[in-house]
């Protein structure tokens, strides 16, 4: 099975599974907020954000160490795989006791980022935490083995496997929750279930490939060792300013504002991310298709697909960018009511990072395959202490907008920045043409939300289920219209219609 084959397989699978994801956590959403409170929804929300932080205990490790299994798998050199699957799995069990540790010692800090609780006392809010550390220690007993996965881009597996553990969950928590109105069961529910899932999976993939449990593996090298420590401490750079960049809004807003408001916000990124779910499907699933591309094919090569993969980023996250915009609050309302709509100015600063984070999103995917981590270390680590900064300076000025005036100006640093390292390091050539490109490719959604903006005047005067669908319907019409005016001659739009003739005659 080839690349593009491989690439397809994990998008189908993972459209499966995010549309019953999708489905289902809506459901689940909907349960919460008729069984619990605000408050709840944004302490599920905070202790997410505070434990994803607490990730960074991983420093990269796992990042480098996919990068390093791309050659080997391809060669079918099982002895070397071998030996970085034992280095991998020595160092996830060192970080599963950092995050521990790490985790515990924040207990007595929690009061500090919870304001305005209600009436949920520290003793019950230390409870829930554990609950939530617990999931997130266990994970790491078994996540190094999808490296093996991925890397023979068989993304499929993983996604399945956390298809059904979703599905299970989700309908476990909307029985707990309609049955009994009870939080701490709710968390429960899902820590019994994952757990379940952790044990089968690892016994799965031991089964799947014999040779982890394999007792004779020739440690790495001095050199290998060197080579995967050089990248990870470039990465440590990446990931600490990536958690301040990306981790610490919830927790901004708890601190500053008040834990309730958390739940509010995280039911519009709760809608974006399970829709931008399926955008994120095509670009993640083909990360170990361009990692196997860039050991087998010329920079040339490389650079053409890499054009084609962001000619599709560009006009998908573009029209699904004006989409939310028009209408996420209409949607927001129609499921929960008015009192869960945040004001226009807050959703549109949440959109404009969107639409950024898109083109950021194909950069940094194929910088990890290419394993080019070194050259922008400090990157990362200045992006989160500008959003830092400005993100608490201005949330005590103007509120809640100005969390996200920091995440965006944070963002657009390496919006800017990280073309000019890919052009040079990977394609030999000048980023010129990529910004380009970039001011040509904002004509469309710019002009979409102008037409949009007097359009919706009149198809959503009034929030319906029909207004809802017929804006929808004009927004994609309207976007792709002017998108195909723009681009439909390019190089990359003739490649995507050969790509697709030769599905169709197979």
């Amino acid at each position: 099975m080839g690349r593009i084959q491989y690439a397809a397989k994990n998008i189908a699978f993972g459209y499966i599974g995010n549309i019953t994801s999708t489905v289902l956590g809506f459901v689940l959403r909907t349960v919460f907020i008729v069984k619990l409170d605000e408050t709840l929804l944004g302490v599920n929300g905070l202790y997410s954000g505070i434990l994803t932080m607490l990730s960074l205990a991983e420093l990269g490790i796992g990042t480098a160490l996919n990068f390093s299994l791309y050659a080997p798998v391809a060669q079918g050199n099982l002895e070397k795989v071998k030996s970085y699957m034992l280095f991998y799995k020595k160092a996830y069990r060192a970080i599963a006791g950092v995050v521990t540790v790490i985790g515990i010692l924040l207990i007595p800090f929690l009061k500090y980022f919870i304001r305005d609780p209600g009436e949920y006392g520290i003793r019950e809010l230390t409870i829930y935490y554990l609950i939530f550390l617990f999931n997130t220690v266990s994970t790491y007993f078994v996540a190094y083995k999808y490296s093996l996965v991925n890397a023979q881009q068989k993304n499929y597996i993983q996604t399945n496997v956390l298809t059904l553990t979703k599905l299970a969950t989700t309908i476990v928590q909307i029985v707990v929750l309609l049955l009994t109105g009870n939080f701490l069961l709710y968390l429960l529910a899902a820590a019994a279930i994952e757990l379940l899932q952790k044990i089968c999976v690892s016994s799965y993939l031991n089964k799947l490939y014999p040779y982890l449990r394999d007792k004779d593996v020739v440690p790495l090298d001095k050199e290998e060792r060197k080579e995967i420590a050089e990248k990870t401490k470039a990465l440590v750079f990446h990931k600490v300013g990536d958690v301040a960049r990306l981790q610490t809004d919830s927790i901004i807003i708890s601190s500053f504002i008040r834990v309730s408001l958390v739940g509010i916000v995280d039911n519009y990124n709760m809608v974006i991310n399970s829709i931008s779910g399926f955008v994120n499907i095509i670009f993640n699933s083909v990360i170990s298709s361009f990692g196997n591309l860039i050991a087998t094919e010329s920079s040339q090569k490389q650079y053409e697909m890499f054009k084609v993969y962001r000619f599709v980023a560009n006009w998908i996250y573009g029209l699904s960018a004006v989409g939310f915009y028009i209408l996420l609050s209409a949607l927001i309302q129609l499921l929960w009511g008015g009192e869960w709509v945040l004001a226009d100015t807050v959703v549109a600063l949440i959109l404009i990072n969107y639409y950024f984070k898109g083109d950021r999103i194909v950069l940094s995917n194929f910088k990890t395959a290419a394993g080019v981590f070194e050259q922008d270390k400090f990157l990362a680590l200045i992006q989160g202490i500008v959003n830092l900064v400005i993100s608490i300076v201005l949330v005590q000025i103007i509120g809640l907008s100005g969390v996200y005036i920091g995440t965006i100006i944070s963002g657009l640093i390496a919006n800017v920045t990280k073309p000019f390292i890919i052009y040079r390091v990977c394609f030999g050539k000048k980023a010129g043409e990529y910004f380009r490109e970039t001011g040509k490719n904002l004509l469309v959604p710019i002009g979409t939300l102008v037409i949009m903006t007097v359009l919706k005047k009149y198809s959503l005067a009034e929030v319906n289920i029909l207004s809802f669908f017929l804006t929808g319907i004009l927004v994609v019409v309207i976007y792709n219209l002017l998108f195909l005016l723009l681009f439909g001659r390019t190089k990359e739009v003739v490649y995507l219609i050969g790509l697709v003739k030769k599905r169709v005659k197979r």
